[in-house]
Order: C-alpha cells, then sequence, then structure tokens
C-alpha cells in the first residue's frame, strides 16, 4: 500500500476513534465554555496526538528503515562512482604523460636535430613547427596535472591549491587573489581531494561560463571545519539549475560529510564549502 494511503488511513482511523469517543463519553460543551470543559478537550486532544504519533511511528517504522537504506546505499554508489572517476582520471594522465607526452618529447628533440641540419630556408618553418609541439606537449601535462593533482600527493592541499591558482590565472588571464590562514588543521585526504577538486571546478566555471576578471580563493578555519571559498566577479546563473559540474561539487562535499552553498548574482558568484576537519 502506497504511503500516502496508509498515512491516510492511519488519521482516519485515529480521529474516527477520537470522534466516537466524543460521542459516547459523559461530557458536553456548554455554550459559554468553561476552564473545566477547555481542560477535557485540551486532554483529548493530547490523547488524539498521541496516539495518532505511536501509530505513526509503529506503522511506518520500516519506511523509514528503507528510506535510510536507500540513502546508503545511493551514499554508497556516489563513492564508488567517484572513486572510479578518480581511478579512471588517473588512468588517463598516466598515459597522457607515459605515452603521448613521451612521443611528444621525442618529436621535438628530432625536429630540434633536424633544424640544426637543414637548411636555412627550412630551418625558420622547423623552428616554428618545434614551437608548436612544445605548446603541445606543455598542454598535455597541463591536462594531465588536472586530471591528477600529483602536487596533492607530493607536497599537500595548500601547495596544490597554489599550482591550481597559478594554472588558472596563466591560462584565463584573469587576476586571482589566494588567501590561506595559517596553521589550518590537517584534513582527511578524502577531504582534501574534495577540496581540491571543488576548487578546480568553480574556477573552471569562473573563466569558461562567468567571463570573471577578478577571481578570490581562500582557505581557512571556522570553528571545527575548514572553509573553502571561490569568489568571481562575473555573469551569475541560476543555482537551482543543477548541471553536471554543481550536482558533481554537492555529491562531493556529502561524501565527506561537507556544506556547500552557492550565492549568485548578476555581479558574482561565490562557492562555499566546508569540510569536517580530521579525527585526532
Amino acid at each position: 500500500m502506497p504511503v500516502y494511503w496508509k498515512v491516510f488511513l492511519i488519521n482516519g482511523t485515529v480521529l474516527g476513534a477520537a470522534t466516537l469517543s466524543l460521542v459516547l463519553a459523559p461530557v458536553s460543551v456548554s455554550r459559554q465554555v468553561v476552564v473545566s470543559e477547555v481542560l477535557v478537550l485540551t486532554i483529548g486532544l493530547g490523547i488524539m496526538l498521541l496516539a495518532n504519533a505511536l501509530v505513526l511511528r509503529t506503522s511506518l517504522a520500516p519506511v523509514d528503515r528503507v528510506i535510510r537504506e536507500m540513502r546508503a546505499e545511493q551514499d554508497a554508489s556516489n563513492a564508488r562512482a567517484l572513486a572510479a572517476q578518480e581511478a579512471e582520471r588517473h588512468r588517463i594522465a598516466q598515459e597522457l604523460h607515459d605515452e603521448v607526452g613521451q612521443n611528444l618529447t621525442v618529436v621535438l628533440l628530432g625536429l630540434k636535430q633536424l633544424e640544426r641540419r637543414a637548411p636555412a630556408d627550412l630551418a625558420a618553418e622547423l623552428a616554428l613547427l618545434r614551437e608548436a609541439t612544445r605548446d603541445g606537449l606543455d598542454d598535455v601535462r597541463r591536462v594531465a596535472r588536472q586530471l591528477r593533482p600529483g602536487v596533492l600527493e607530493d607536497l599537500g592541499l595548500t601547495s596544490a591549491l597554489a599550482s591550481l591558482t597559478n594554472d588558472f590565472a596563466e591560462h584565463s588571464g584573469a587576476s586571482v587573489r589566494r588567501v590561506v590562514a595559517p596553521g589550518l588543521p590537517p584534513l582527511t585526504s578524502e577531504a582534501e581531494l574534495v577540496v581540491y577538486r571543488v576548487a578546480q571546478e568553480a574556477l573552471t566555471n569562473a573563466a569558461r561560463h562567468a567571463a570573471a576578471h577578478d577571481v578570490t580563493l581562500s582557505l581557512t578555519r571556522a570553528g571545527d571545519r575548514v572553509v573553502l571559498e571561490v569568489t568571481d566577479d562575473g555573469h551569475g546563473f541560476d543555482t537551482t539549475r543543477d548541471g553536471a559540474g554543481l550536482r558533481g561539487m554537492r555529491e562531493r562535499a556529502t561524501l565527506v560529510a561537507g556544506d556547500l552553498t552557492l550565492r549568485s548574482a548578476s555581479h558574482g558568484t561565490t562557492v562555499r564549502l566546508a569540510v569536517p576537519v580530521a579525527p585526532a
């Protein structure tokens, strides 16, 4: 039976029993209500509410248990999906570095050798081709870093965010202000990865969709939480319309018991993520 009809029948049963009790009970309400009658009605209402609460709790307990199990399974499924996504990012980054990057390096060295032996009229063209290959190699390395933040594993969150903002400023042309409070408490590796990915997505949105000129990234502490804020002066958007990027940020925040809030207006957007510190 659907939950709606179950609740309807339960409430109907309780109210019907209450009505029957008032009909059969040796009490009445006079035209001028007195204190004793108000007391009787109040007690009767309390008994009805208590009975309704007890019956609903007993009847809907299995439904609540199923909902909790479904939510737990959904959280576990999201965790597995994001873990698989990170593993795939790692694999692609490794292939870009080991295969594409190495092949481009070989081409770059070959072009350099050809440029030395080529006639003067071809040397200039080979030099241009070599620079284009070098730019392609730099792009491959940058994409690999974005897919797998090795600096996060090697040097920690602060250095990873510094590298991220530097790359963003270099390739977007926007001005980036980075504020990191000293003495931040440690986070779990999962929380650090979530903070990094949310910052990465927020900066990407600021450059790709908001056309921002000034961006501020801050990492501070608020009580028992570390707070990331990314604020830009670009075009705002409707935060009620979840795209893949926003949905991914929210799912990642949920996995580490974090709180993600978005404020957007015509003059800019602020992404705020608060994650709990690592247990002592």
